[in-house]
């Protein structure tokens, strides 16, 4: 008898998830945060890295997994103020923007994640046990939609995401932002979707397909250099935001023979990121060794903010799958690829 499509059971904490079922592959999405915490192959092997140390504890992020990110761009007019960057030691990702420190209404208080998903996951822990707004269908895909009419001072959007499981264990995510402003006032936003893989080890790890790019390097204040290598491997802390990226990255773990491959849409860049040794014992939620076993990249929309008119809808998605390493080239097939 085969597993039900998506399930529904107990997670970390008291906290609910379903799982999503495809083929033998599974991937199990948090309600809280509608954090994708699990991306498993048939053969039962986890793809994507969690942190041993991760707190699932509200309002506070999952260290690891995949989640979209959406923050209010420093250039939108009613939102709070934004920094560039997370500290070193609170940052939730390499270039996630976090609130400055103009007090907020409790609970709604500054985290080391960004606002926008900070409302999110609050939404979430006092929703119903299935909130208003998700849905469960037959064909493995879950749909969370999240309307947030907020303060004067921010901006009302709808986010709406989809969290599909296909054939041969392609997961999709697929986020929708649509600016509900009342005063005719333009919404600006940057956007990430924060995926950590797991990885057997970083130093036989190579990211393909963002050689000869122009990046920003967080680590040199976002200075502006140009990719000199044919591939980008690890040698120590590295956080870069790759500009105008293209659709597709591949990232090859040799010791395990195995290559993830990154199809993005609507995203025009890409951030690579690993902490190396002190940033990973600086941070609480994350253990001093697990540098080594995690690759952080995402698809993103950082350099330029995306700007919405009001009624006008955002579309980004992300779709992760793997090969073989041999299979990984220019005439690369991913099943049912964007």
């Amino acid at each position: 008898m085969e597993a039900q499509a998506v399930e529904r059971e107990g997670g970390m904490n008291g906290l609910e998830k379903l799982v999503l079922r495809e083929g033998g592959w599974s991937a199990e999405v948090y309600l809280y945060g509608a954090h994708v915490t699990s991306w498993k192959s048939s053969q039962g092997e986890e793809l994507l890295f969690l942190s041993s140390k991760a707190l699932f504890e509200p309002p506070k992020a999952i260290r690891g997994t995949a989640a979209a990110s959406p923050s209010a761009s420093r250039s939108s007019p009613t939102s709070a103020p934004f920094l560039p960057t997370a500290s070193p030691a609170t940052a939730s990702g390499p270039s996630t923007p976090i609130p400055n420190s103009t007090p907020l209404p409790t609970p709604l208080q500054p985290s080391s994640i960004s606002f926008f998903l900070l409302l999110l996951l609050l939404l979430t822990t006092i929703s119903k046990p299935i909130p208003t707004g998700a849905s469960i269908t037959s064909n493995s895909y879950l749909s969370f939609f999240f309307s947030l009419p907020l303060p004067n001072f921010f901006s009302s959007f709808e986010y709406r995401l989809r969290v599909q499981l296909g054939p041969a264990g392609l997961l999709t995510l697929t986020s929708r932002v649509r600016n509900t402003n009342s005063d005719g006032k333009p919404f600006s936003f940057t956007f990430a979707y924060h995926t950590y893989f797991s990885v057997s080890d970083i130093s036989e790890v190579r990211v393909e397909g963002l050689e000869t790019l122009d990046y920003l390097d967080n680590l040199q204040d976002r200075s502006r250099f140009t990719e000199q290598g044919d591939a980008i491997t690890f040698e120590g802390e590295l956080d870069r935001i790759y500009l105008e990226a293209p659709r597709k990255i591949a990232i090859l773990d040799h010791e395990k023979n195995r290559t993830f491959v990154v199809i993005k849409d609507g995203l025009p860049d890409a951030v690579v990121w690993n902490p190396w040794d002190k940033k990973a014992k600086a941070m609480s939620d994350f253990g001093d060794e697990e540098y080594k076993h995690m690759v952080c990249v995402e698809a993103a929309a950082i350099e330029d903010p995306v700007t919405l008119k009001p009624t006008e809808e955002w579309t980004g998605r992300l779709q992760l799958s793997l090969v073989p390493n041999t299979h990984v080239g220019g005439s690369l097939d991913v099943p049912n690829a964007l």
